[in-house]
């Protein structure tokens, strides 16, 4: 494997300032200097392989991802689908019949929920075609996370047109099958 250095510290340069860390604050968290983070920021040293994996978790990516410089295929940690978010939402429906909607319990998960997807989960249950939104918001947040989302399963399952387009555009933009 051919280490490009150069692009490899653009990519933990990029990393470093998206998960708004100084070379300083890095270099602390690391039990490293902030001119070490600088060095390798240039592309004039490379992390030291004992580093790479609290590197890597720091900034939110992988090894294979930081050592080719940004451009690893992700790897899946699962495949998602419109019926398993569905019927995750059905749960969801189902726990409120079960306890009610003030239960305390309850009320932490929607808030949460809505906290963590930037939505609300009870609208979602309420308007009509609201849910296949609300489901493509959450095929969104999965994919974020690593999971893996077939395009062949948002067109068959999922009847609102822009919200499938949506999540069909960005599988499109981050090449997946």
């Amino acid at each position: 494997m051919n280490l490009d250095m150069k692009r490899i510290g653009a990519y933990i340069q990029l990393r470093r300032k998206l998960t708004g860390l100084t070379q300083a604050q890095l270099g602390e968290r690391l039990h490293v200097t902030a001119q070490s983070v600088s060095n390798w920021e240039r592309g004039v040293l490379l992390p030291d392989t004992a580093t790479l994996p609290d590197l890597a978790e720091i900034l939110g990516t992988t090894v294979d991802s930081l050592l080719a410089g940004g451009d690893c295929p992700p790897r899946y940690r699962r495949r998602m689908t419109v019926e398993r978010i569905r019927e995750a939402m059905g749960c969801i429906q189902r726990l409120r019949e079960i306890l009610g909607a003030d239960h305390p319990f309850y009320r932490t998960m929607i808030d949460a929920l809505d906290a963590r997807m930037n939505s609300s989960i009870e609208l979602a249950f309420q308007r009509e075609g609201a849910m296949d939104a609300y489901i493509c918001e959450a095929l969104l947040f999965c994919l974020e996370q690593g999971d893996y989302v077939d395009r062949d399963n948002v067109k068959a399952n999922i009847a609102n047109i822009k919200a499938a387009a949506f999540v069909l555009a960005r599988l499109d933009a981050m090449g997946a099958k």
